[in-house]
């Protein structure tokens, strides 16, 4: 698989089999994944990865919190600004028409968007999970390259054959995380990663692009 096909073909998996993802195949990617750029080379990400019995547990104390109705761990950075303009604002907006869209879900139904929004607790039934936490005293740039490198994991995930999903989601759950992983008090957690073989039988619509045009500007000297 080339770049422009991992690239194009990366979407966020819902569903996956429970095929095992083999270990040899994880370290492979993640060797490779951190050779992902980041300022003055300080690679910022402390990653964990759960699969058999630890992450089963983890599906556990999260399905059962849920179930209890526990409130979710209090945020500890800003997923969007509650003030979220437009075009930003518009694009998520068609994005979660989109999901539940497919799913079959009215926006009227808000039980049924919140049963759906509870599979990210059990990665979609993945039988693998990366949690990657940074640093507290790191700032903004270093979140970045973060970014840089959880892409890299996916594209390289793509070129074994592999679907993944990248999940702000677990930042609700973080003391659940933490009970499992154990992180030193230094590192914040940023998201989850479910990682696994893609269930094909999955209903889905994939979310479109804004046009080149809208998002890049070609300064030429001609």
């Amino acid at each position: 698989m080339d770049v422009y096909e991992a690239v194009t073909s990366r979407r966020a998996v819902r569903g996956f089999t429970d095929q095992p993802v083999p270990r040899e195949v994880l370290e492979r990617v993640l060797s490779a994944a951190a050779w992902a750029p980041s300022g003055s080379n300080i690679q910022p990400w402390n990653v964990y990865v759960l699969t058999g019995a630890p992450l089963a547990e983890l599906k556990k104390r999260a399905g059962e919190r849920l179930a209890a109705g526990e409130p979710f761990d209090e945020a500890e950075y800003v997923q969007y600004p509650p003030d979220l303009k437009s075009p930003y604002s518009d694009r998520r907006s068609a994005f979660g028409e989109q999901r539940y869209g497919a799913l079959g879900i009215p926006r009227e139904d808000v039980e049924a968007r919140q049963r759906a929004a509870s599979a990210n607790w059990q990665c979609f039934g993945a039988p693998a999970a990366l949690f990657c936490y940074i640093d507290r005293d790191l700032g903004p740039a270093q979140w970045s390259d973060v970014g840089m490198y959880l892409q890299t994991v996916m594209l390289l995930l793509r070129a074994e054959g592999l679907h993944s999903c990248p999940q702000m989601a677990w930042a609700k759950f973080r003391k659940s995380v933490a009970e499992i992983v154990s992180p030193p008090d230094e590192l914040m957690l940023f998201c989850g990663m479910s990682i696994g073989y893609e269930d094909v039988t999955e209903s889905y619509s994939r979310t479109g692009r804004a046009p080149l045009d809208e998002t890049v500007s070609f300064i030429d000297g001609d």
